[in-house]
């Protein structure tokens, strides 16, 4: 499933960091904090959706 927000996307890509070791859990804030318990292949799919025409925020 794609990100509808580039926030989103943006969070998936945070997450996925910190799953894989890149990045300190303790550093994730909001958003990229609860996706940790998503899959890594979820995560994946959620940050390389293409952003280009996507909003910021999703309403």
């Amino acid at each position: 499933m794609p990100a509808k927000s580039a926030a989103q996307q943006k969070a998936a890509g945070a997450a996925l960091s910190a799953k894989r070791g890149d990045t300190p859990k303790s550093k994730l804030k909001g958003a990229s904090k609860s996706m940790l318990s998503m899959s890594e292949k979820q995560l994946e799919e959620f940050a390389h959706t293409k952003r280009k025409g996507m909003p910021e925020h999703k309403h």
